[in-house]
């Protein structure tokens, strides 16, 4: 009651409360709500309605590819499991990473010269061997704190992992191949990224083994042990196939002797001297030059199917591993089977200490008439020359007389300077001495650096001047292309009123991963402490990312010439973890952790210790 004496009433009304329930009148009232907007409201409601329906398509079709493809059907024998969940996923290019130095030049535009004074400001006073010794003690005791460094057991190198955000990312690139590896191409010897299966050439694992030391320089621990134990579980040499002498010796011997060197892990050496008798067999020939192919099951070798000759290069470049395997071993057979090879070729006649392309197992003798070149099948005869000189500790004087006289002959016979920006290259030498060709190999890009190598071991200056010219010239390759990636071959334009240095012709415009000029650019950084070739390589870094990077990890790609049709090749090299993201990662490197005086890493990036005879 109120104050009046009057009673209150309250009245509730119970459809109020209740959910409505559609009625005609409402679907009537909807309908006449559409027939009432404009025919423009219409289309665009129509036009969202058919965009969310193809979405919704796209989405179920991308799945059920993913679950068809999917790592768990994909065929092993054994699954390698990592501490935690790598997601497959596609991967995406971080744009604020790259951004900053995204520059990226059309082929027709003239690339800028780089002043003498961006290459004086560093050379003196800029040593990168220049440690800042708070930050290594620091380093150090954090390393030591979370256990995730491998040093080798015996003390004498340790890696303390990334030193600065550059090296973090070709980490996250490494990461991103090997989970590609990993997922779609586990123990076999290359992946194909873009259909997610693999390539068997040798069947030996090989992106496996060229990858061993590249974890353990990168601190990657996980990943190392897991492949570590396919190695010991898994790695058969008894395949009935026919392999290359050279590139089974580069890339598994090589590795093998490096991881063993680096962890004083007695497995792989056991693993590595089994291999080095198996291959044995390729030097039972007529002349004791080694065959090209051998068979490491029947232990035989024999030449290639399409030439009784094997390839210079090859038969020069095995010395560094089968010596350091003899020395690894106690067992002298190796290093005398190569040193056999190395003196017979410094022998035979040659052109101011260049050599053919071409030399027969049966006759020991060069082929006539063949291309002299710093490009296949001639270039690592030239950079093992020095390397073995010095990995003997400079003992075997007729390998530095031989590499002194084919660097004099280099520069008589095959350097050249372009029209009209007098750009420095090594062209070829066709029908020996007959016809002079301006063309260069990417792979001749291995040059720089091993001028610069020779130069701090006491080679005349004008070596370093030389690598210096011509590394400014590989990376014009890049740099002059839209993508930022270097063709395969390159002409060059010599003649008078040329407009342009150089020109590439469609068959030739791909890029494969390779490593050559990166590995120039981390010497030239390394003995001379010029910053400026880490910027190159992070230029270049930035061009692989972009362009070559795809879901299942890296391909090669057909045409480096146009950024919108690069046409995928379907392959990720194993060389391309073994050198180029080493080279890359040693390149942005603040202090280095590798001492020249100490290793000489064999062409294929894999450490091997100097002796002193």
């Amino acid at each position: 009651m109120d104050n009046y004496g009057r009673t209150k009433h309250m009245t509730v009304n119970l459809q109020d409360a209740l959910p409505q329930q559609d009625s005609p009148t409402r679907t009537f009232n909807i309908w006449r709500k559409w027939n009432g907007l404009s025919r423009f409201q219409k289309s665009t409601i129509y036009l969202f309605l058919t965009i969310c329906v193809i979405v919704s398509i796209y989405v179920l079709n991308f799945h059920s590819h993913r679950n068809r493809h999917g790592r768990n059907e994909f065929p092993q024998k054994w699954h390698p499991k990592f501490g935690k969940q790598l997601i497959d996923e596609e991967g995406e290019i971080d744009k604020t990473k790259l951004a900053a130095d995204n520059e990226v030049h059309n082929a027709a535009n003239e690339e800028k010269e780089v002043s003498e004074d961006d290459f004086d400001q560093d050379d003196n006073g800029g040593d990168s061997n220049q440690a800042r010794e708070d930050k290594v003690e620091e380093e150090e005791n954090a390393n030591n704190k979370d256990g995730k460094q491998i040093p080798p057991f015996d003390g004498s190198l340790r890696f303390m992992g990334p030193q600065n955000d550059r090296q973090k990312a070709v980490i996250d690139a490494f990461k991103h191949a090997w989970q590609g590896y990993r997922n779609y191409a586990w123990g076999k010897d290359q992946l194909k990224p873009i259909t997610k299966s693999y390539d068997t050439w040798f069947d030996l694992g090989l992106t496996m083994i060229d990858s061993l030391d590249t974890m353990i320089i990168m601190n990657l621990k996980e990943e190392y042990d897991e492949a570590r134990d396919w190695v010991s579980n898994s790695l058969n040499f008894n395949t009935k196939k026919d392999v290359n002498l050279f590139e089974t010796t580069i890339r598994v011997l090589g590795g093998l002797l490096s991881a063993y060197h680096l962890t004083k892990d007695r497995m792989y050496l056991d693993k590595a001297a089994e291999l080095g008798d198996r291959m044995m067999g390729a030097f039972d020939s007529g002349s004791g030059i080694p065959y090209s192919d051998v068979n490491l099951n029947t232990r035989t070798g024999h030449s290639p199917k399409w030439s009784p000759d094997s390839s210079t290069s090859e038969v020069t470049t095995i010395q560094l591993e089968f010596r350091d395997l003899s020395r690894c071993t106690g067992n002298p057979k190796y290093e005398e089977a190569v040193a056999r090879v190395s003196e017979q070729v410094h022998l035979l006649e040659k052109d101011m200490g260049l050599v053919p392309i071409f030399i027969n197992a049966n006759t020991g003798q060069f082929r006539q008439f063949s291309t002299v070149t710093l490009g296949a099948r001639g270039d690592s005869y030239y950079e093992y020359l020095l390397k073995q000189w010095l990995q003997t500790g400079k003992s075997i004087h007729f390998l530095e007389k031989d590499y002194s006289l084919a660097m004099a002959g280099v520069k008589e016979k095959l350097v050249k300077r372009t029209v009209p920006n007098n750009l420095v290259f090594v062209g070829e030498i066709l029908s020996r001495g007959k016809d002079f060709k301006p063309k260069m190999d990417e792979l001749v890009c291995f040059l720089p650096g091993t001028l610069a190598l020779g130069y701090r071991n006491g080679m005349p200056e004008s070596h370093l001047q030389l690598a210096k010219d011509l590394a400014y010239t590989c990376y014009q390759t890049f740099a002059r292309q839209p993508t930022f990636l270097a063709p395969e071959i390159t002409y060059f334009n010599i003649n008078k009123g040329s407009t342009t240095d150089f020109y590439v012709k469609p068959n030739d415009s791909h890029y494969l991963l390779r490593p050559e000029t990166i590995e120039s650019l981390w010497y030239l950084y390394y003995i001379t402490g010029n910053r400026t070739y880490q910027d190159w390589g992070w230029k270049i870094f930035q061009g692989i990312e972009t362009y070559t990077k795809v879901s299942g990890g890296y391909t090669t790609i057909n045409n480096v010439k146009n950024p919108m049709d690069t046409r995928p090749k379907d392959k990720m090299e194993s060389f391309f973890l073994g050198e180029t993201l080493k080279y890359l990662y040693l390149l942005f490197a603040d202090r280095h952790e590798i001492d020249l005086d100490q290793w000489v890493l064999n062409t294929e990036a894999h450490l091997l210790p100097i002796y002193d005879h």
